[in-house]
């Protein structure tokens, strides 16, 4: 695989049939992520905030519709930054950020790397390059296993950092630094075999978890997770893997990383005005309860609904748990 940066949505639904349609899938709503922006409203018909991001919205001759941040106008990155907030934090600080958390889970410090302050006033890691240790108690499989969740990920950063988001520069997968970055660095470190490398890289991803509001950042974090696992794995293996692999992860991950507003965990603007008609014909407005009061268990928008894959679902009885992400905050 090429170390490029912008993944083209005609290479992805032309190489591994049917993965750009799950990566599109919404769960929640059973129907596609949306634009939830109106950067694309130029475009024409298809692009309006609230329309569905399809395939042939974004392939074909519009296969360059979609990009990373680092390659959209100035001016559209400042709007963006002025209408919805995105700001993109360079890899050395997520890195570090990323060593914070463990440095808790390890106890000890530079487990992965160690940063570096360059004589010019730049900022980079040295790789540790040996194998990974871990404390008493605590196995690699523990590890994989630890639950990791990115708030409005943006194009996922701290996931996987496949380049660095503000740079554009591409970090080799010996380098990179992101929450699932580490842990298949682990799983390349402690399986031989593409059975067993596939199942414990499988559990990587079904315990890493992230959210974003905007539709088209949404799919760069997805796309990027999905090639990061197909380079992982050549990597080890100097292969491709399987279409159904592929094909699995990209399931997994169109579950893990889904479209929300973070502030009231619900899909965005989903929120509305309840009109009653009254026995003569007077309409009453109410408007959202959880909007008016700020209370986020009380709005009437669609709560949005993850999966924990350790557990049963009660209607089908097959491992892969529904629930509402808002039923996972703690009650104040």
């Amino acid at each position: 695989m090429e170390n490029e940066v912008d993944i083209k949505e005609n290479d992805l639904r032309d190489q591994y049939p049917e993965v750009l349609e799950t990566l599109l899938r919404d769960h929640t709503t059973q129907q596609n992520i949306f634009w939830a922006t109106d950067n694309y409203e130029y475009l024409g018909e298809g692009y309006e905030f609230t329309s569905p991001i399809i395939p042939e919205l974004i392939t074909g001759d519009k296969g360059n519709v979609i990009m990373p941040r680092v390659e959209k106008d100035k001016v559209l990155q400042q709007s963006r930054v002025r209408d919805m907030a995105e700001v993109f934090t360079p890899s050395w600080i997520c890195n570090a950020q990323n060593n914070l958390i463990d440095n808790t889970w390890f106890g000890r410090e530079n487990v992965f790397n160690m940063e570096m302050t360059n004589p010019e006033g730049t900022h980079s890691w040295n790789v540790n390059p040996k194998k990974i240790t871990f404390p008493e108690g605590k196995t690699w499989k523990h590890y994989v296993r630890d639950t990791r969740l990115e708030i409005a990920c943006g194009e996922a950063p701290y996931i996987t950092s496949r380049y660095d988001t503000t740079t554009g520069e591409f970090i080799p997968i010996d380098n990179r630094i992101g929450l699932l970055d580490r842990k298949l660095r682990i799983v390349s470190e402690n399986t031989e075999t593409t059975g067993d490398w596939l199942e414990a890289a499988q559990t990587a991803y079904k315990n890493t978890y992230a959210y974003e509001w905007q539709g088209d950042s949404l799919l760069l974090a997805r796309e990027a997770m999905l090639y990061t696992f197909i380079e992982n794995y050549e990597k080890k293996f100097s292969s491709q893997p399987l279409l159904k692999s592929i094909q699995y992860i990209a399931y997994i991950i169109s579950w893990n990383v889904w479209q929300m507003d973070g502030l009231k965990g619900i899909v965005p603007n989903s929120c509305h005005d309840e009109v009653t008609t009254e026995l003569f014909g007077d309409e009453t407005i109410t408007p959202c309860y959880g909007c008016k009061t700020d209370n986020i268990r009380r709005h009437n928008g669609i709560y949005c609904l993850l999966k924990d894959w350790s557990n049963k679902d009660p209607e089908t009885g097959k491992k892969g748990r529904k629930i509402k992400f808002v039923d996972l905050m703690k009650k104040t």
